[in-house]
């Protein structure tokens, strides 16, 4: 089965996760497919928007830890990739739209805030969920959550890791819109033939300094969180997590 699907209509290029068995969480081949898909749309002047989704009834589920490829790829190799494509998405000179259903989680819920706008259905739900894991956050995380929502209530949501609604995420400001899961497709659709209709020059000026407008870079945010995140897959809690997640049970963190 095809895992990732593009496609291209109108100047709009929906990039759609196509593992639905897995809620599109995302294994080293879909990283790698995506780095190469995001790399490709940033040099094409006909791609003039994109919208990045989930099939199945879910965005993503985040990375996929039982990944045997992952398994076997620790630390700043595996973090190096999945950085790229948070930065490869960041740097986009095209207007992005996430457009979410179902669960966004982890890897997944940070994709979706790295997008410029984000729609969400009203079953879609959001959460940071590394420190169930025994992991700090990362794909840009720690530099997307204090400039939405500010640094108190980003620290809410990486330390407890919560399960939050759409509803929620659109009043402290992750989320733009939410809409009914019947009218998103529309709604979506309308943004990016609005945003494709646009000039692409002054839109995409107008991203990169509004990117930048605070210090520091996505890149340099995202650098501190690979080394953090090589530590944490490292250390006994991480593996305690895995082995709690599996046996569907809480896990019991000794900090080692």
């Amino acid at each position: 089965m095809e895992t990732l699907i593009i496609e291209r209509s109108g100047g709009i290029v929906t990039v759609t996760l196509n593992r639905p068995e897995k809620k599109n969480a995302v294994d080293l081949s879909l990283w790698r497919q995506l780095q190469a898909a995001l790399r490709e749309i940033a040099d094409r002047s006909d791609d003039r928007v994109v919208i990045l989704t989930g099939a199945g009834g879910a965005f993503c589920s985040g990375a996929d830890l039982g990944d045997p490829e992952s398994a076997a790829m620790h630390g700043l190799p595996r973090m190096r990739l999945i950085d790229s494509v948070a930065i490869a998405l960041h740097r986009l000179p095209q207007p992005t739209i996430a457009k979410v259903t179902g669960v966004a989680a982890g890897a997944g819920c940070n994709m979706a805030l790295g997008c410029d706008l984000v729609v969400a259905s009203e079953e879609a739900r959001f959460s940071e969920i590394f420190s169930l894991r025994g992991l700090s956050v990362d794909f840009g995380g720690s530099w997307l959550l204090p400039r939405l929502i500010g640094l108190h209530k980003a620290k809410e949501l990486a330390f407890f890791a919560e399960i939050i609604s759409a509803g929620d995420a659109e009043r402290i400001g992750i989320v733009n819109r939410v809409v009914p899961a019947a009218e998103i497709d529309g709604f979506v659709a309308d943004w990016a033939a609005r945003l494709a209709a646009g000039p692409p020059l002054a839109l995409s000026m107008s991203k990169a300094m509004l990117n930048n407008s605070v210090g520091p870079s996505l890149e340099q945010a995202i650098e501190v969180e690979a080394y953090a995140q090589s530590v944490n897959f490292t250390s006994a809690d991480a593996g305690e997590a895995f082995r709690a997640f599996l046996e569907k049970r809480p896990p019991v963190f000794t900090g080692r």
